[in-house]
């Protein structure tokens, strides 16, 4: 995206020989307006664009499934720069730049973008094992991932032992976890809050 059409088509006539596919964009609005495609991918933006700073546009699309960033432009500073890759940028590229340095920059981006949509897929099926699960038993996964004894599990929730144990293998197999490592990973991407941990007594 780039506030001059002429750059916006020599670089699309360059991206196409790298067998990448491309599509150009005069402002944010149109950007904005695009559907975006589930694939992996990257967005060139410049900083100066027509209806909207680079940057403020970086802001607003932050929070969003979006492509990751390159910047390309003309009118590049240290304080720009800094500001574009503390908002997670991969590159601030500032024109003339070098073919090559564009590609290594848009490989990385788009490899960047891969791995993030591989971790939002997997989140999402995270979230809906969850969801599978009953009240009663997402009491039990804290208590289960902070490595309480099924005893004091028990104890905690005011239940039998034999409930827990019986609520633990539940949970294991609605999480898809073959074992409680893999289930403590899986509460780690979830942010599921460890409130209890496992106490050790000595007589």
């Amino acid at each position: 995206m780039d506030d001059d059409r002429r750059i916006c088509e020599s670089l699309a006539d360059l991206l196409s020989t790298f067998d990448l596919e491309v599509v150009t964009f005069g402002s944010a609005a149109e950007y904005l307006a695009y559907p975006k495609p589930d694939v992996p991918a990257c967005l060139i933006l410049d900083v100066k664009l027509p209806d909207i700073n680079g940057l403020d546009l970086q802001g607003q699309i932050g929070e969003g499934n979006h492509p990751q960033i390159v910047f390309i432009t003309g009118h590049g500073d240290i304080p720009t720069s800094v500001r574009a890759i503390k908002a997670g940028a991969v590159d601030f590229l500032t024109k003339p730049f070098t073919e090559a340095d564009l590609m290594r920059a848009i490989h990385t981006a788009i490899a960047q973008d891969r791995d993030a949509r591989r971790k939002r897929t997997k989140l999402s099926e995270l979230r809906q094992r969850l969801s599978s699960l009953t009240p009663r038993e997402r009491e039990v996964l804290p208590l289960v991932v902070s490595g309480l004894l099924n005893k004091q599990a028990a104890a905690q929730l005011g239940i039998s032992e034999i409930t827990i144990q019986i609520h633990r293998g539940k949970i294991m197999q609605k999480m898809g976890a073959s074992s409680l490592p893999e289930l403590v990973r899986m509460a780690g991407t979830l942010e599921i809050p460890i409130t209890h941990s496992r106490q050790h007594t000595q007589r």
